[in-house]
Parts: C-alpha cells; structure tokens; sequence
C-alpha cells in the first residue's frame, strides 16, 4: 500500500459562482448577437429581457444548497422569456444547468416533472392562447418535441454522472475503510510484538537483577553470570525493538540482520529462561516440519508469553513443561507450570494472554488457558491450523512427494 490516493477533478470543485458567471456571459452575449441579426417578427431585447436574461444565472448561485428551488425558478423565468416572444439564443443554458444539478442532488423525479411541466406550458400558452403578453412566435408541437427529448436527454445524462459518481464515492470510501482496517490491524500486530518481545525481555532482566543483587556479596561469580543474562536480554530487546520501530518508519528496506522469531530460535528461548531459574523441559510428538510463517511466529509467541508469565508469576524454583504436537494440518501448543501464580493475579488482568489470544484468533484456531486441574500451576493450551498454499490437506508438498514416491 503505496498511500497514493487517486484525485479526480470534478466541477463542484470550481467556486460557486463560475459557472453562474459564465452562463450569464453566454446568455447575454448570444441573445444579443441573435437579437441583432433575426429575421423574422420576434419581440427584440429590451431592459426586461435582460434582467430575465441575468436572473437565471443569479438564481443558479444557489443551486447547490437549493437545487429542486433553484429548477423550478430558473424554469419559470425562462418560460416567461419564451412567451414574451423574445428571440431565442442560449437562453436554454441555464435550464440545463440546473435539471443537470438537480438531477445529481438526487431531485430525478422533480426533474422530470418540471421537464414535462416547462414543455406542457410552452405548448398550451404559447399556441393555444396567444394573445395578451405571450406572444411566442415560430412555435409547434415538433418544437415542443424537441424541447422535452433534449430536456430527458439532459436527465438521462445527468443520472448518468451522479451514479457513476456515488460508484466512485463508494469505491473510495471502501478503500479508505479498508485502509483503515489494515491500519489498526497492523497498529494491533505492532502492540502485540512490542508487549511480547519487552515482556519477556524484561521480565528476564528483572528476575536476573534481583539474582544478582542478592548474590553480589556472597556469590560474586553467579551473579556475574545474573549480568550476563541481564545483558544478552537486553541486547535482544533493543534489536528486536528496532526492527519494529523501522516497520513503522518504513525505513528497513534491507533483509533483517537477527533471524526473524520463529520455533527455529525455540532452545534460546528456552535457555533465556532457564538461566531465569526455571526448569524447562521441552516434548515434541509427531514429525517436526517447516511450519507458515504465521503459525511459527505465532507459536514462538505463544510460547514466549507463556514462559514469561511463569517468570513472573509462578515464582522461582518452579518447572515448566513445553509440548510442540505436530500433526496433519495442525499445531498443538501447550505450556504448563507447577507454581501457585497466575496471570489472572495481576489487578488489571495484564495483556499478554489477550495478546495470545488475538493472534490464535486471526489464525482460525484456538486457545485455552486456566489453572490447572490435575495439580497446582497454569496450563496454556492451543491449537493451531496449519495450512500450505495449494495444498488442501494442509501439508508441504515435499511430505505428499515422499507419500506419492
């Protein structure tokens, strides 16, 4: 996603009064030019037409905030000029202008109706009664004809632009919703990296610092070995958090230096939390194989959380037992501890398993997490659907090459 957005021009940009302006100059200019060369017995220009000349242009400055009143005065004033029998010019100019921005407000019906009504009165004062002051000269029912197609043309037209234009307007607004999901989303994926990789980081400096604090005087090289820990755990938190804070800032164009987190970087894992004090131990069922990279972060995530709330809550001396199940399309996780701490001692209820949960969610898998029931501890247990593209059953092609082989 590039962040280009597409701008197209449209006339409702222009300033209100330029298009009035310029259909003003038209009319008066183009009627007078008629009136001085006609040649059959019309009503020349006088101050009145002029001045109806100029109205209709006036009255389409307010075409966009009253476009079914602004039709039917600009109809009515060009009917009075027909009828007076002055010469006809562009004075349609402003009629069309304003059926056409009737029509894009959404006034269709009222459009057609006055169309129909402009061309019933033309037809019924200017040939049935023409005496008095209608006096429209050079008038038929082939003219009425005319009138009314050109007018429902005009119509047509203008049905046309306006759902051409609430099309584009919803393209657009479906592309911003959309990036505005895609947005959060990522917002959310950045949280949950930044909770995950600071959490457990922290949590191990926090355990090491008391360790070394405590065996400082007395055992002065285990708590040299409580710095080290504190140093590598800190060291990986800075890397891990610059490369998101270079997703953010786009500027992280060349291949990333640390290996991204993934099951490939599990026994560090595991080894970062032993020095913490905890015992680990790791059982893997099934056949292990290269897993989406979804689903390996994820559970490197998920695993990571889950040994930092035993950190952090079980306290020290406890065990902690990791299972990895493999299976056809399918990934158990699962992490249980034999300490009396939980995450749901926190009092604001923490956001890590949320976190795990969000991530298990966008998957389409699931998790569940509690104390455990057999013995004291908690237990985090999740299933993950592994699936490889183009491959239904949910396996790398090299494992269905080696069954077909």
């Amino acid at each position: 996603m590039t962040g280009e957005r597409e701008t197209r021009w449209r006339p409702s940009g222009l300033p209100v009064f330029v298009v009035p302006l310029v259909v003003g100059f038209v009319q008066v200019m183009g009627s007078s030019g008629a009136d001085a060369h006609m040649r059959y017995p019309l009503t020349h220009l006088d101050a009145a037409a002029y001045a109806l000349l100029v109205a209709g242009p006036v009255a389409l400055l307010f075409r966009r905030r009253f476009p079914g009143a602004v039709l039917t005065v600009v109809m009515v004033i060009t009917i009075g000029f027909l009828l007076r029998g002055y010469v006809f010019g562009p004075i349609f100019l402003s009629p069309v202008v304003a059926l056409f921005g009737a029509v894009l407000a959404g006034r269709r019906t009222l459009s057609l109706v006055a169309a129909g009504l402009a061309v019933t009165v033309l037809t019924v004062l200017g040939l049935s009664v023409p005496f008095g002051p209608f006096r429209l000269h050079e008038w038929s029912l082939g003219h009425s004809g005319v009138a009314l197609t050109w007018l429902l043309l005009v119509v047509a037209a203008a049905e046309v632009v306006r759902i051409r234009r609430e099309r584009a307007d919803e393209v657009r607004r479906t592309r911003q919703e959309e990036e505005r999901r895609q947005a959060s989303e990522e917002r959310l994926r950045i949280a949950r990296e930044l909770h995950d990789v600071l959490a457990h980081n922290i949590s191990m400096i926090n355990v090491q610092a008391g360790v070394a604090l405590h065996l400082m005087d007395e055992r002065p090289e285990q708590a040299r070995t409580a710095l080290s820990a504190i140093k590598d755990a800190s060291k990986e938190a800075l890397t891990e958090v610059r490369s998101v804070l270079g997703v953010l800032r786009q500027v992280d164009e060349s291949a990333p230096r640390a290996p991204t987190a993934g099951l490939a970087r599990l026994d560090d894992l595991l080894s970062r939390t032993r020095v913490a004090g905890i015992t680990v131990r790791l059982r893997t069922t099934g056949e292990p194989r290269t897993l989406p990279a979804g689903v390996d972060l994820a559970a490197f995530r998920i695993i990571q959380e889950s040994l930092t709330n035993v950190t952090r809550h079980a306290g020290p001396g406890v065990t902690a037992q990791v299972l990895l199940g493999y299976s056809d399309g399918e990934l158990l996780i699962e992490v249980q501890d034999d300490g009396r701490g939980a995450p749901g001692d926190l009092p604001d209820g923490g956001n890590g398993i949320p976190g795990m949960r969000e991530r298990v969610s966008a998957l389409g898998g699931d998790i569940r997490t509690g104390p455990r029931t057999d013995a004291d501890g908690f237990r985090v247990r999740a299933r993950l659907p592994v699936r490889y593209p183009g491959d239904e059953a949910g396996r790398p092609a090299d494992d269905r090459k080696r069954e077909h082989g």
